[in-house]
């Protein structure tokens, strides 16, 4: 007898092959804790920046380097954290595929645009000169 996908009813109304359930990840306090602390250690960073405005640039960025480490560390703790970090890495992996337009395809495309924009603005004040005319001089007797 050939096998059968398991099936399960969802609130009694429709049913779905278990393979396609979602699987959801609870985040336990301790990482919402993590998470709020990392948020705090951002800002900490940030604020420490500009409470140094009278010390030399290096001290500043210090802070704000040592805020936003700290920030990183505690999120790379947290699952939520390290999720949202490999989400990230994928981004930017994935931007990285992008296929970029050369400097010539990118002034073509520009040039294309404002001939178009040109086109348009020329039709549109054409169409706005014969309305005008149609309207004013021919329909109301409105001459100027």
């Amino acid at each position: 007898m050939p096998s059968v996908p398991a099936t399960v009813k969802v609130q009694g109304t429709e049913s779905r092959k278990m393979s396609n359930q979602s699987v959801q990840t609870v985040s336990t306090s301790s990482d919402k804790i993590k998470v709020a602390l990392a948020v705090v250690a951002a800002i900490a960073g940030v604020v420490g920046f500009y409470y140094l405005a009278g010390q030399p640039a290096l001290v500043r960025a210090s802070a704000l380097v040592a805020g936003l480490v700290i920030a990183v560390a505690l999120l790379y703790v947290s699952t939520t954290g390290r999720e949202f970090l490999n989400f990230a890495k994928e981004a930017v992996r994935e931007t990285k595929k992008v296929v970029w337009p050369t400097r010539k395809e990118a002034t073509q495309i520009t040039a294309i645009v404002f001939a178009f924009v040109l086109v348009m603005a020329i039709f549109l004040w054409g169409t706005d000169k014969l309305l005008e005319f149609l309207l004013y001089d021919i329909i109301l007797g409105w001459k100027k």
